[in-house]
């Protein structure tokens, strides 16, 4: 393919998609190219949307089996994730000026600003990648640009326990927890594997349940027929239009949830969620970024500090809002897991998280606190 089309073609589109480009291509290539068939030209075109529309020379990437995360840290090697930790994909990008266009238009067919007055923005793909970029000179090795892949199909518990991310017990476990209705939070590091295991346990739940997703971008599917979705917006480039998280939560609650699902907790709307698994709405879950069981309850403590939450009222609904801690990790090999489920103990004003059962690859081990989340699956308390 021409690169001299590829530039006439950039050169014509406007920097934001919209629904007659690919018409637009087609035009082109049909007017530029010489007379080719159908099958040629619509190949053509194929190629072009996505050097042009897609993800330029990193949209192949996107597509290769396995890959959850393309890295660009400036001129030089491309990286990628495929579930083994961060590895050279092969493809070298060696002008700054290439990628800054790529990653300048990436942001723009997202709607947001990004050039030396806003170096960095942060922004989804129509087709729901996430894409992170920051320009220098606050990015000191050149133009970076992050890409997480959505998954291409949802997890199931049988799923993650044939990838060998969970034992068959502690899958019969964790369906328990979401029949029994518990408030739970899925823990672990970045790239843990939070978001697939929180859909696996969405699709267990019963049909007749009404799921309300609150999402700072969408990456949940679970496999339940009755989802509702919303979604928070950033600031548009005048800098209006923003709906946080916090919003969404409240009008959340107006829409009749069985379940109240936060994708992921980390600012103001963990006041309004805790608030909610304080007011009869049993079941609810969300993810949180923590390393270990014990940091939960600090974790907690500190976002909802920041959004003006006082120390014991945090700790107060925690206690009464929150009963299960299920907690993943990503081994140096690269392999997630499910490692076990905690119980969150506040009887004495302080909440603590305390190990139920412990997951390996043998099974399911219990711990301190097994006899109370059996009392609490059970019914009692």
């Amino acid at each position: 393919m021409s690169r001299l089309l590829v530039e006439e073609v950039r050169r014509e589109l406007p920097p934001a998609p919209g629904p007659d480009d690919l018409r637009h291509l087609a035009h082109i290539v049909r007017t530029r190219g010489g007379p080719a068939g159908t099958d040629v030209v619509w190949d053509t075109v194929s190629r072009l949307a996505g050097e042009v529309l897609g993800a330029g020379p990193l949209e192949e990437l996107l597509h290769q089996d396995g890959v959850t995360d393309v890295l660009v840290n400036g001129p030089g090697e491309v990286w990628v994730d495929r579930g083994r930790g961060v590895e050279p994909s092969g493809l070298f990008l060696a002008a700054e000026a290439t990628i800054r266009t790529l990653a300048v238009r990436l942001a723009a067919s997202c709607g947001r600003r990004l050039d030396d007055a806003s170096p960095y923005a942060d922004a989804r793909l129509p087709d729901g990648t996430r894409v992170h970029a920051v320009l220098p000179p606050v990015s000191a090795q050149g133009t970076c640009i992050s890409l997480r892949v959505p998954p291409r199909r949802g997890f199931t518990l049988d799923r993650l326990v044939d990838l060998g991310a969970l034992p068959a017990a502690g899958a019969a476990l964790l369906r328990r927890i979401v029949a029994a209705r518990l408030a739970f939070v899925v823990i672990g590091g970045t790239g843990s594997g939070k978001t697939s295991v929180l859909s696996a346990l969405l699709s267990e739940v019963a049909p007749g349940e009404r799921v309300v997703l609150v999402e700072d971008a969408a990456e949940l599917r679970p496999e339940t027929p009755h989802v509702v979705r919303l979604e928070a917006r950033a600031p548009n480039v005048e800098g209006v239009g923003a709906v946080p998280l916090d919003a969404l939560v409240r009008q959340a609650l107006r829409m009749r949830p069985d379940r109240l699902v936060v994708g992921e907790v980390r600012g103001r709307e963990v006041v309004d969620l805790l608030a909610a698994l304080n007011t009869g709405h049993s079941g609810g879950a969300s993810t949180v970024h923590a390393n270990r069981v014990e940091h939960v309850p600090a974790r907690f403590e500190a976002m909802a500090t920041a959004a003006g939450l006082d120390r014991a009222a945090t700790h107060a609904q925690l206690a009464a809002g929150l009963d299960v801690v299920i907690a993943l990790a990503r081994g140096p090999d690269g392999h997630r897991r499910v490692t076990g489920v905690a119980m969150l103990d506040g009887r004495d004003g302080i909440v603590r998280a305390v190990p139920a059962y412990a997951f390996s690859p043998d099974g399911v081990r219990a711990q301190a606190a097994a006899e109370q989340l059996e009392r609490r699956l059970a019914g009692g308390w």
